[in-house]
């Protein structure tokens, strides 16, 4: 069975806490939090899917923490819905200025604030599968966020400097982006839904795909160039991308 999305809910009000609990706990294992400092300490200690978060409580609001979220590299990918009593339209542009995905007014019903969740969930799945399995999607193709374009640029950046050494590795990685391997690990897997040794590999597979469509390399030098020592280790994993092999994948495109 697959696990369940992890969503944090961030609010000083001990009833509206338990009501969302209640109400989403069956699709979606729950944190909570009472405050935007508090919920920041539960996201540094577990891999949160999404937020839920009020706009008005002590200490970190809501606009607050969506505002630091958002400029944090490791956690700028993560969703962000912000609930409030306001029904201005002036607060509703600063909370989507600080970069929240959704706004939500109190009272809402439980089920909007249910498709919200399940849409904004979707959409990044969406764009994780998209991200896999397209020969030639760049790394940053797919992103609207903008601190998340900026890291994908200089992740690939990274690795195509590095693209013909057979053992680039995820310590490696770590260390060329100056990032610990845990954080690295969690950020590549949340904007990627792949490790990063997948991530590595797919990123010479798209690479020996944009050789081939050029037309000017044989097979076994597209190999070589994109780090792999074995022709036949480099068609497998082609395949196992792409769904056809590199010859197959060369025809496809006359």
């Amino acid at each position: 069975m697959a696990a369940k999305p992890r969503v944090l809910l961030v609010d000083d009000n001990d009833d509206i806490l338990s009501f969302l609990k209640d109400d989403l706990e069956e699709h979606y294992e729950i944190f909570t939090a009472y405050d935007g400092k508090e919920a920041l300490s539960v996201m540094a200690e577990n891999c949160i899917h999404l937020v839920v978060s009020d706009i008005m409580m002590p200490v970190m609001d809501g606009y607050a923490l969506c505002q630091q979220l958002k400029a944090d590299m490791e956690y700028c990918h993560i969703p962000l819905i912000l609930l409030t009593a306001k029904d201005t339209l002036q607060s509703k542009i600063q909370g989507l200025e600080f970069g929240a995905d959704a706004y939500v007014e109190k009272p809402f019903s439980p089920e909007f604030l249910q498709v919200q969740i399940a849409n904004l969930l979707a959409s990044r799945q969406k764009i994780r599968q998209y991200f896999a399995s397209s020969p030639l999607l760049y790394l940053n193709s797919e992103i609207r966020d903008k601190t998340d374009e900026a890291f994908l640029v200089k992740l690939e950046h990274t690795i195509q400097q590095h693209l013909q050494e057979e053992r680039l590795d995820v310590e490696q990685l770590a260390g060329f982006m100056c990032m610990s391997r845990p954080t690295l690990y969690r950020k590549i897997k949340a904007l990627s839904d792949l490790t990063p040794n997948e991530l590595i590999n797919l990123v010479r597979l798209k690479k020996a795909a944009e050789l081939l469509a050029s037309g000017r390399y044989k097979i076994y030098e597209v190999a070589t160039w994109v780090g792999y020592s074995s022709q036949t280790q480099f068609g497998r994993n082609f395949h196992k991308y792409f769904g056809m092999s590199p010859s197959e994948y060369r025809l496809s495109l006359t």
